[in-house]
């Protein structure tokens, strides 16, 4: 919200210099931009690089707790499985959790994606155009997301017969595809 703010008191910074400027008289004026536009402007593209910047944090964020709650998933679900206990419920989760990862958040970080994308925001447009990224994403690469996809199948189906061992080689998986996505950073 305080992105808008500022970028609505730029506008209106501009408006009210503008109407000054279409009042001095003729022999003032010269070809150059004025400067209080120029400095308003500059303030303008500021504020939207900054919000550029947060969302790349914000996602980062959310892929963030979306691990960590992964991992947490997976370790109960060991814990489970190496006590013979039912592990099908942590499993399940697990696997909505990795395939989260894949999509950069769940519904409803979906929509706000698409309510962004269809406003022509596109935080990744070269990337978009050279195949890299999904239309909208931010961090998440097609490849990263075929491999979370990938994986977050493969765990959700162990649901109906869990086992440790080919639970962690794909658990493995997921943390060599979120190693890499902080590395391309």
């Amino acid at each position: 919200m305080k992105s808008r703010s500022g970028i609505l008191v730029c506008l209106v910074v501009a408006a009210v210099a503008c109407v000054g400027l279409a009042h001095a008289s003729h022999h003032e004026m010269n070809a150059k931009t004025p400067a209080p536009l120029v400095e308003t402007y500059e303030a303008l593209g500021d504020a939207i690089l900054a919000t550029k910047k947060a969302e790349w944090n914000l996602v980062h964020t959310i892929l963030a707790t979306t691990y960590q709650h992964a991992q947490g998933a997976f370790a109960k679900a060991v814990s489970n499985l190496e006590a013979g206990e039912d592990a099908r419920a942590q499993i399940e989760a697990l696997a909505e959790l990795v395939a989260q990862l894949g999509n950069e958040g769940d519904a409803s970080v979906a929509a706000i994606r698409k309510r962004l994308v269809e406003g022509g925001h596109h935080h990744n447009a070269k990337g978009e155009e050279q195949g890299v990224y999904e239309e909208g994403f931010v961090i998440v690469t097609r490849d990263a997301k075929k491999q979370f996809l990938a994986s977050a199948g493969a765990i959700g189906k162990l649901a109906a017969k869990p086992d440790a061992v080919a639970l962690k080689a794909e658990w493995n998986k997921v943390e060599k595809q979120f190693a890499q996505l902080h590395e391309t950073r």
